[in-house]
Parts: structure tokens; C-alpha cells; sequence
């Protein structure tokens, strides 16, 4: 089974390439490397990033972290989906 894992912050109005830039360069904390990772960036300074991962819904999937208190205006927000079949 597919697992995506989202992972998306808002920068501080005109930090929106500083977070791009960190975002960029962190590794999921933990073990083992995604199937895929796409990082996208957004108007309001917010960036996304996407990893796949084979694995079930439940599982302990390593995460993306925080970014500096100074860098973003909030918590990042995190959602989990899987994979469904196209019919």
C-alpha cells in the first residue's frame, strides 16, 4: 500500500524562499528514504512537501520537522492519505 504524507508551513511574509530553501534541504527524522518526494511552493509564502511511502496507513513513518519559531507564522500542518485505486 501507498502512503503520502503531507507536510505544509506558511513563512513569514518574505521569508517564503528561506523556507523553500529549508524545507529543501531536511530529511525525514528517522529511518529509510520515501519512494518519491515533491516539494512545491504557494502564494502567502506557504510550502508543501509530498513523500510516498510503502507502507500501511498506520504505520510510524518518519516525518519532516518543525522549522524555526522566527521562519513560519504557525505550527505545520501534517495530513496522512493513502492510496486509492483509479477505476
Amino acid at each position: 500500500m501507498t502512503v503520502a504524507l503531507m507536510w505544509e508551513a506558511r513563512a513569514v511574509e518574505g521569508r517564503g524562499a528561506d523556507l523553500l530553501a529549508w524545507a529543501r534541504e531536511q530529511r525525514p527524522a528517522g529511518d529509510g528514504e520515501p519512494l518519491r518526494r515533491e516539494t512545491f511552493r504557494a502564494p502567502q509564502d506557504r510550502v508543501l512537501v509530498i513523500t510516498w511511502w510503502d507502507a500501511a496507513p498506520d504505520a510510524d513513518l518518519p516525518e519532516l520537522p518543525e522549522p524555526a519559531a522566527d521562519l513560519v507564522t504557525r505550527r505545520v500542518h501534517r495530513w496522512r492519505f493513502e492510496s486509492v485505486e483509479e477505476r
